[in-house]
C-alpha cells in the first residue's frame, strides 16, 4: 500500500471519528454554523496534502481542529467590520491553546461538545424535523441525500428544511449549551430522535458500500449513555439506552466475513454479545418500573424478544405483532405499520402478512422505500409463491440504495427465479 494510500485511509477514518467534534468545537467558539462546516471541511481538505508531506500527525482530531480553527480565525479576521465580528475573533484569536475534548466553557456540567450540539439543535423553537436532521448533517456528517431518505422525503425538500433552521437559530440567538434541568424535558423528544436516527443509520446505511457504521453506532451508544446520566429518571431514555444495545448485540453478525448481509433468522445466535444483552434488559426492566411506557421502551421490548430467543424458531412473533400494534399508538408511521405486517406474516402466516403490506401499498406513504417491495417479496417467498416474489425483489432492487442489502436482494431473486 501506497503513503498516499495510508493518507487518504486515514483522513477518511478521521472524518467518521471526528467530524462531530471538529465542527462542534468551532460552532463553540465561533456561533456560525456556515463558518463551522465551511472551516472543517477545509481541514479535511488541508490534511490530505500535509499528511502526505508531514506524516499523518500522533493526534488527528487535535491537529484538524486546530487547523479548522485557524481558517475560521482567517475568516473572521478578513470580514471583521463591524464589533461582533471582531469580538468572534478575538475569542478564536486567545483559543491558541492545544486542542482539549475535556473543555467546558458552560455550568452544565455535560463537558461535551456533541452532546451540546444536540440540545442546541433540538430547541423548541425549531420543527422537530428540523432539529432531528439538523443534528444529524452537523454532528454526523452525513449528506443531505443520507438524511432526506432516512426522513423518507424529496432531497430538495430536506435541504431546504436544513437551511431554515440554522437561520432560524442564528436569528433567534439559540445559545450553544445544554439548558437547565427544568428546560430538559421539552428537547428530550429531539434529542432522542437524533440518538436513535444517528444508530440507525450506522446499523443500516442508507447508501454507501457497507451495511454497518461501527463509528455511527458507537457515537450513539457513547450519547445515549451521557443522556442517561443526564436524565436518570426520564424512563424513554433509558428505553432508548436498552434499545441500541440490543441491537448493538447482533451487530458483528449482521454480515458475514465477506460483508454479506446475514438475515437474523440466519446469525449465530452464540456471538451475540451477551453483556450489551443483559444491559440493555436491565436497563427495558428499570424503565419498565417507572410506569410511563413510551416508543423507545415498547421498541426496546420487541428487541428483547429477538435477542432473548434461544432459537430463531422460539422468537414470539406474537407478542412482537401486539407489541407494533401498541407501538403504532405513539408513533402512527407507515414503517411501523410495515414491520406490524412482518410479525403477522410471521405469526398468523404470510397471506395475513400480505394482507397488511397492500393496504400500505394502496395509500402510498411508502412509495419509493425499498423495504416495502422488499417485504412484500419475502412474505410471497415463504409462502411459495415465487414468481410473484421475484417481482417484487425487482422492485425492491429498483429503489436500494446500499450494496450490501443489493447483493442480498440479488441473491434472493435467483433463488426465486431458479425455484
Amino acid at each position: 500500500m501506497s503513503a498516499t494510500d495510508d493518507v487518504e485511509k486515514a483522513v477518511a477514518a478521521a472524518f467518521r471519528e471526528e467530524w462531530g467534534q471538529v465542527v462542534a468545537t468551532l460552532i463553540r467558539v465561533t456561533g456560525d454554523w456556515d463558518l463551522a462546516e465551511e472551516s472543517a471541511q477545509d481541514a479535511f481538505a488541508q490534511a490530505l496534502d500535509r499528511w502526505r508531506r508531514d506524516g499523518i500527525p500522533r493526534r488527528p482530531g487535535a491537529w484538524l481542529t486546530t487547523t479548522a480553527r485557524h481558517r475560521a480565525l482567517d475568516v473572521l479576521r478578513r470580514e471583521a467590520v463591524g464589533a461582533a465580528k471582531l469580538r468572534e475573533a478575538a475569542v478564536l484569536a486567545r483559543d491558541e491553546g492545544p486542542y482539549d475534548p475535556e473543555y467546558d466553557g458552560e455550568d452544565s456540567g455535560v463537558q461535551d461538545d456533541r452532546l451540546r450540539l444536540i440540545f442546541t439543535c433540538c430547541h423548541p423553537a425549531l420543527p422537530i424535523e428540523a432539529r432531528v436532521a439538523l443534528t444529524l448533517r452537523t454532528l454526523a456528517g452525513l449528506t443531505t441525500p443520507e438524511i432526506a431518505r432516512a426522513f423518507i422525503v424529496p432531497e430538495a425538500t430536506m435541504a431546504q428544511r436544513l437551511v431554515r433552521a440554522k437561520k432560524k437559530i442564528r436569528n433567534a440567538g439559540i445559545p450553544y449549551r445544554v439548558p437547565p434541568a427544568h428546560l430538559l424535558p421539552e428537547r428530550t423528544t429531539g434529542v432522542l430522535g437524533v440518538l436513535y436516527l444517528l444508530f440507525n443509520e450506522g446499523y443500516a446505511a442508507s447508501s454507501g458500500a457497507d451495511l454497518v457504521r461501527t463509528d455511527l453506532c458507537a457515537e450513539a451508544i457513547r450519547l445515549a449513555r451521557l443522556l442517561a446520566r443526564l436524565m436518570p429518571d426520564e424512563p424513554e431514555t433509558l428505553g432508548l439506552l436498552a434499545l441500541l444495545l440490543l441491537h448493538d448485540a447482533r451487530r458483528h453478525t449482521r454480515v458475514d466475513a465477506a460483508g454479506e448481509l446475514v438475515t437474523l433468522e440466519d446469525q449465530d445466535r452464540s456471538a451475540w454479545d451477551r453483556a450489551e444483552i443483559d444491559e440493555g434488559t436491565a436497563l427495558l426492566e428499570t424503565a419498565l418500573r417507572r410506569g410511563r411506557p413510551g416508543a423507545y421502551q415498547i421498541q426496546a421490548a420487541i428487541a428483547a424478544c429477538h435477542t432473548t430467543a434461544t432459537t430463531a424458531e422460539d422468537t414470539d412473533w406474537a407478542d412482537i405483532a401486539a407489541l407494533y400494534g401498541e407501538l403504532g399508538r405513539f408513533v402512527p408511521s407507515a414503517v411501523v405499520r410495515l414491520n406490524r405486517a412482518v410479525a403477522v406474516g410471521m405469526s398468523e402466516g404470510a397471506d395475513a402478512g400480505l394482507a397488511l403490506v397492500a393496504d400500505l401499498e394502496r395509500e402510498g406513504d411508502l412509495a419509493g422505500y425499498h423495504l416495502l417491495p422488499a417485504t412484500r417479496a419475502d412474505l410471497l417467498r415463504r409462502s411459495g409463491r415465487t414468481r410473484e416474489a421475484a417481482e417484487a425483489y425487482e422492485r425492491a432492487l429498483e429503489l436500494v440504495e446500499n450494496d450490501a442489502e443489493r447483493r442480498f436482494l440479488q441473491k434472493r431473486l435467483a433463488e426465486c427465479r431458479s425455484a
